[in-house]
Formats: structure tokens, sequence, C-alpha cells
């Protein structure tokens, strides 16, 4: 694991250097080697990554150069689903990932990572030495918590592209990005600036936004429920939704269907795939995890046979 110390790097020259459009005009015929490459090359659907959850491979898979914004209400486990996939394009597909959480310290966020590596609540000390040094290499904290100014969000992602060879970024959260919660313009012309990182460098961009509470968490909130501008959703490339099943937990004790799903994962947008729909998932607390059947047991990653 490595951390960004924001006192040591220039990212102000990232975002001067991102506002550098150059010409943009050219003839048809100048895309010719990026349609071949879509259709047979480095970004055609061959090359598409996996989440690492069975039940969602082929329906949701991630696209280099894509923004994706997890929603949820607070407490409904978005970060902690998202640290999952993050942990499994690490393991199985060798991606290298930035988190950029301006609400966890990095020594929560690496605690939450461990346990669902192992998949126990208290890994070995062994394993927990193992495993960050199992990071070096694959895994970048940006070590910054409360409010980050958009243009310093936008300029840190540039830097990770293109100084660290980032596959994967996350920003947790939009409402940490030092944007008024009524100020839609600004989060409008943020996510705007974030999908055109995207394109240009082919870099995934994963963007943690709250839902508005409702009167009811029982309902299962859509993509229109999410806090902030209304274009937020048409910017984006994807829409995830977590939602924990609130008529489960709060059933009275005794009348509660164990094996009822806990949580749902509700794809509300695929801007280049025609799947739109709903997963079911279990979570296992200890390993915060998040399992695809009720039968199933948390998994672990094997580290040189260190024990768990």
């Amino acid at each position: 694991m490595n951390t960004l110390d924001p006192t040591e790097i220039d990212f102000d020259s990232y975002f001067a250097d991102h506002q550098d459009d150059g010409a943009k005009i050219k003839p048809a015929s100048h895309f010719v080697a990026a349609v071949l490459d879509r259709f047979y090359g480095q970004t055609s659907e061959a090359t598409w990554t996996p989440t690492g959850f069975r039940k969602l491979a082929g329906d949701f898979d991630l696209r280099p150069g894509e923004l994706t914004i997890w929603a949820g209400i607070n407490g409904h486990g978005k970060t902690t689903f998202l640290s999952h996939v993050m942990l499994n394009l690490i393991a199985y597909a060798q991606k290298r990932v930035c988190i950029a959480s301006m609400e966890m310290k990095p020594v929560a966020t690496m605690a939450k990572l461990a346990q669902q590596a192992a998949g126990v609540s208290k890994p070995s000390q062994a394993y927990v030495r193992k495993f960050h040094q199992w990071t070096d290499g694959y895994l970048w904290l940006y070590d910054h918590q409360g409010k980050l100014a958009a243009s310093r969000a936008l300029a840190v992602a540039t830097y990770c592209r293109k100084e660290l060879q980032i596959d994967h970024m996350v920003i947790d959260s939009l409402m940490k990005c030092g944007i008024g919660p009524e100020d839609y313009a600004a989060q409008k012309d943020f996510v705007d600036g974030l999908t055109a990182i995207c394109r240009d460098t082919g870099l995934h961009i994963h963007l943690v936004a709250h839902m508005r509470k409702g009167e009811n968490e029982r309902v299962a909130p859509d993509k229109f429920g999410v806090k902030g501008a209304s274009e937020i959703v048409d910017l984006t490339d994807n829409m995830v939704i977590i939602w924990k099943n609130m008529r489960k937990l709060d059933a009275p004790e005794g009348k509660r269907i164990d094996s009822d799903p806990d949580a749902y994962l509700r794809v509300g947008k695929q801007r280049h795939h025609p799947w739109e729909g709903s997963k079911a998932f279990w979570f296992d607390r200890g390993s915060q995890q998040f399992l695809e059947t009720y039968a199933d047991q948390p998994t672990y990653i094997d580290m040189d046979g260190v024990t768990q």
C-alpha cells in the first residue's frame, strides 16, 4: 500500500495540464484506428474487466475510460461493496487502484480491505503484514480527509493516471469535493470534468454519491434519488445503487427469514451495455463481504499460505 501526500505533490500542475484541450475538430477518418480498437483491440469487449462477482459477470463488467457512480443511502454498504470490488480487481485482474476516501482514514480503509481479503473479522498479524506487502505496486491511497476542492480532485485523478498508470480510481465522495449541496451547476461541471478525464485517458473513475433519504427506507431507491443535480446521472456512464433489504432487517424477532437477501445491487444505467436490473446479495458482517448466495461462505486471498 502506498499513500499520496498532498503536501509533497504539485497536483495543481496536473489540473492546469488537464485544461489544455488543444484542437478537437478532426476529420471523421481520423478515428478509424479507435473504432477498430473498440471492436478488436484494447477497448473491445474481450478486455472488459469482471467485478469478481459471478452473478454480475457478463451483465455488469468494468470498461476502461468510463465513470461509474455508486450510490446509496447512508449506511447501506456502498463503500463496503465498492472496496470489495477494488480488492477483486487487484487479486484477479492485476489492476492498479487508487482510493481517495475523504470520509475514512487510510488505516480504516486498509483494515476493512484486510478483513475482506482474509475473510475473517480479525486477521492474524502475519496475514495483515503479508497483505500490505501484497498491495505494493497495485494499491495507492490518497491521504486526505474532509473537504477537497473539486479542481484538486480532478488534478489527483489526472496525476494518478499519468504518473502511476492507475486503472481504477475511487473518489469517496461527491459531497466531500468542495461543492455545496444546492450548487447544481458546480456539481455538473465537476462530473463533466471527471468524464473528460475518463474519456481522454482510459482511467475508470468510481464516484461515491449519497441518495436523498426518503420517507421510507423500506422502499428501494432508483437513479432519480441521487443527491444533487439531475445532470449527474445523465453524464455518468454507469449508475449502481446498493440498498439494504430493510424489510428483512426491520422484521420482528422470530419473523425474520434468514434466507432472504440482505442487500440488492441495482444497475440503473449502463451506457455501453443493454443490461439493467438487480442482483441479490447476503452480507457477512465478520468478513465485510457480500456473498452471492445464502449458502456461500466468505472467501479469502491466499498469501503464500499465511494463516488468516
